[in-house]
């Protein structure tokens, strides 16, 4: 009868072992707007008049810079997968957050554990209870001791669960760790080469100036010009001389950067100069519901806010009793000579069951802490999600306006370099002072520096919304 009764609790315990509690999963909506407004939009606002990327860009690649055409950029990019030390550590911290879903398997299997000990021991002669003959005995004993939770309530699964999204969070962080090197070091080095086309740009202008004042020096001592003239031709020189000295100390500050990202030493690495040049490509920007898919930051805050649900099944798991099974046994004798003889053996079995009755809303307050996480995670996932979307709106609006800005300025150079000429011209002739010269050299310098930094600009913009689209990422690459 005492083992019927104990065969028939083990299968009712077992078949416990099926159930979870807690609340089931689902991923909540992004917008929590009335229902006409709260449905994520067909397309990107500032997608509108759009130019459609080529074929050969139809989708980003995880190489994604490879589309920029610079086998130098390419090169320095793979030492940032390799050698840089940020990301190391984020790949470390991932490793780490995988060890945890093992600890965490390990609770489906029992516990095996064993404390062998030895002893001699002395009763005293004066005790109460001491024999009346033995007083000295020998204690040897082996014992192993057996323990299995039952996961009747899903506690140990949702444990495993929640360890194993929080590996998939932590990846989606090393993307986005990764994401946001690679793209700056993009965007450096395109910043580098910028400053190569200034300095191009600074050491024609230096030409043409070093010219300038020598007409006005010959004119001078010809009596056709005053040494006012003279002094604001050489001003003009020196101080474009200076500027392109300027150029060269930011340029060793980038080239430094893009040295630390490649994981090397500043002095190790010497880019030679190569001027800025080409267009940017045309980046597909894809729909606002692929977004959610494609950046890692976003799918990191998913995953985690799943996370937090599997707290909220482990804390409403503690409401009910822990049901163990327990085994014990052994070897246990007087001497080594029956320490291990068939009569001294000993063993135990048992199930158990702890539950607890009273504890002044502990457990109450775990749960409604681990609601409140939850309904954090919600706020910070929507709250990734609306600043990604605004990334791209910004990314599309920037490029778009600076493309109309390039026309723009494209004008304003030629109608600068013209006015130029003609107070050249116009002094040579003698019928304006340096001055003017001045004045149009100054103004012809300052847009033509405009033209060539709207180019880095179009640059840095076009890395910025691969960034916001995720690069070339999407959560199929999230382990499993």
């Amino acid at each position: 009868m005492r083992r019927a009764l104990a065969a028939a609790w083990l299968a009712s315990v077992v078949g416990l072992a099926g159930c979870t509690v807690g609340p089931r999963y689902t991923r909540p909506a992004v917008l929590t707007a009335p229902a006409d407004q709260g449905q994520l939009p067909a397309q990107y606002q500032e997608s509108n008049g759009w130019k459609q990327a080529q074929p050969a860009v139809a989708s980003l690649h995880p190489d994604w810079w490879r589309i920029f055409g610079a086998a130098e950029l390419d090169d320095l990019e793979t030492q940032v997968d390799v050698s840089n030390q940020t990301l190391k550590a984020a790949e470390a911290r991932f490793r780490e957050a995988r060890t945890l879903v093992a600890q965490s398997r390990s609770a489906l299997y029992p516990n095996l554990s064993t404390v062998p000990s030895i002893s001699t021991n002395r009763v005293s002669a004066n005790e109460w209870s001491s024999p009346a003959v033995i007083q000295e005995y020998g204690n040897l004993v082996v014992p192993f001791d057996l323990s299995y939770e039952l996961d009747a309530w899903g506690r140990i699964r949702r444990s495993i669960a929640a360890a194993h999204e929080e590996v998939q969070a932590t990846a989606a962080d090393l993307e986005t760790v990764r994401l946001s090197l690679h793209a700056e070091m993009a965007a450096d080095y395109f910043d580098l080469r910028s400053l190569d086309a200034q300095k191009q740009l600074l050491d024609r202008t230096l030409v043409a100036y070093q010219k300038a004042l020598d007409l006005t020096q010959n004119q001078f001592s010809g009596g056709l010009a005053s040494g006012v003239e003279v002094a604001q031709a050489r001003t003009q020189l020196e101080t474009t001389r200076a500027q392109d000295v300027d150029v060269g100390v930011a340029r060793k500050q980038f080239e430094h950067a893009i040295a630390v990202l490649a994981g090397r030493t500043p002095e190790s690495l010497s880019l030679a100069i190569a001027p800025l040049a080409g267009t940017p490509p045309v980046i597909p920007a894809g729909v606002p519901s692929q977004l959610l898919e494609r950046r890692p930051d976003v799918a990191a805050a998913e995953r985690r806010m799943a996370e937090a649900n599997e707290q909220i099944g482990i804390a409403r798991a503690a409401f009910f009793p822990t049901l163990l099974i327990t085994v014990a046994g052994g070897m246990q004798g007087d001497s080594f000579v029956n320490w291990f003889t068939w009569p001294s053996r000993f063993w135990a079995l048992g199930p158990s069951a702890l539950q607890t009755l009273f504890d002044a809303g502990r457990r109450r307050a775990a749960e409604q802490a681990t609601e409140a996480s939850y309904d954090s995670t919600v706020a910070n996932y929507r709250e990734a999600a609306l600043e990604a979307f605004q990334q791209v709106e910004d990314s599309l609006s920037t490029l778009r306006t600076l493309e109309q800005e390039v026309e723009t300025q494209r004008v304003a150079v030629q109608a600068a370099e013209h006015s130029l000429d003609l107070s050249m011209s116009r002094y040579t002739g003698g019928l304006v002072t340096y001055l003017e010269v001045v004045t149009a050299q100054t103004i012809a310098l300052a847009n033509e520096r405009v033209e060539v930094d709207l180019l880095r600009r179009r640059m840095d913009a076009t890395v910025l919304l691969i960034k916001a689209l995720g690069g070339g990422w999407d959560v199929s690459q999230l382990p499993t």
